[in-house]
């Protein structure tokens, strides 16, 4: 089968290589369509030590598999869990010890014609679904489990809530196109790139530039961005008794005012990928068009994925998601 294999730093090849053979317990997928995704970028430049190359990256994945009548339309859900655990039986799987996901060793990912699941990952969509829009679901179902969190931790309900959603990529826009599903109608997106600001007004929300959040007292803010400055506006606008949702993953350190936080009773919790169950939860909200339109991608041959990576890390792509497909 033909793959886009991470070889080294900065370079992806195009390949041909061996189709995996299913476990007990799994089925082949043929690949629709597949998102690249910021942990996609951060291997491609070295800076992910849980994806050395050699690698097949990609988790964000739609495709076709025979469920036991014939092949049928299905998404992923990427992260294999072991079902057994305290984490997986309390239904936090996505914090299962033993996770693994799909683009880290020894899972390959999915930007190849073929990828080995479980059947339990694999989740059917009608036949008529779009296969691109499809692949959007693994970033909305990040943005839907912070969101989730955002009304246990704060406990209310998003409608009666005013949030700030950092970033307007694939996640800050899955998170704030989530919340609105979700009952929330005073959200505002914060975004630096014009291109991913207008992506995110073309889905009827509110954008601005950081320069121009004249919003103080805000209840929620969901970072989805994770680096310094935006810790430092969550910590600057968030009300005393405010909750911080921090879901990206740009930097480890710096940032977030620990001395505010603790006079304030400032609220942190971080949110990691989803569980299975909010992951059902974002295809039922997809199929039912919860999420509006599902347009801010752009669609690009699997051959050309050096190139894509290169303007990505460039930040020269205004589309909130690049698709690759064969």
């Amino acid at each position: 089968m033909k793959a886009l294999v991470y070889t080294e730093p900065g370079s992806v090849e195009f390949r041909d290589i061996p189709i995996p053979e299913p476990k007990a317990g799994e089925v082949l997928v043929r690949v629709a369509s597949a998102g690249i995704c910021g942990s996609d970028l951060h291997a491609f430049h070295g800076k992910d030590d849980r994806r050395p190359a050699p690698l097949i990256l990609g988790h964000e994945v739609s495709g076709y598999c025979d469920l036991g009548a014939g092949e049928v339309p299905v998404v992923i859900n990427p992260l294999v869990t072991c079902q057994n655990c305290a984490a997986c039986i309390r239904g936090q799987d996505n914090l299962c010890g033993t996770r693994q996901i799909i683009s880290m060793h020894p899972r390959p990912g999915s930007f190849a014609e073929y990828v080995a699941m479980p059947v339990r990952n694999v989740i059917e969509l009608p036949n008529s679904f779009d296969m691109h829009k499809a692949a959007l679901c693994e970033p909305l179902a990040c943005g839907w489990h912070a969101a989730r969190l955002a009304e246990k931790f704060s406990g209310l309900e998003l409608s009666e809530q005013r949030i700030v959603v950092l970033g307007a990529g694939a996640v800050g826009l899955g998170s704030a196109l989530s919340a609105r599903a979700l009952g929330c109608s005073n959200l505002t997106v914060v975004e630096m790139q014009a291109g991913r600001r207008a992506n995110a007004e073309s889905q009827g929300l509110t954008a601005v530039h950081p320069n121009d959040l004249l919003i103080d007292e805000v209840d929620i803010v969901i970072d989805a961005v994770g680096i310094n400055p935006t810790r430092n506006l969550a910590s600057q606008k968030l009300r005393p008794g405010g909750l911080l949702v921090h879901i990206g993953l740009g930097n480890a350190e710096g940032g977030f005012d620990i001395r505010r936080a603790t006079l304030q009773e400032i609220n942190f919790v971080g949110s990691y990928t989803y569980t299975m169950d909010h992951f059902r939860e974002v295809v039922d909200a997809m199929i039912a068009g919860r999420f509006g339109a599902l347009d801010w991608f752009d669609v690009q041959p699997m051959q050309a994925g050096q190139y894509w990576f290169e303007k990505l890390s460039s930040n020269e792509v205004a589309a909130a998601k690049i698709l690759l497909e064969f």
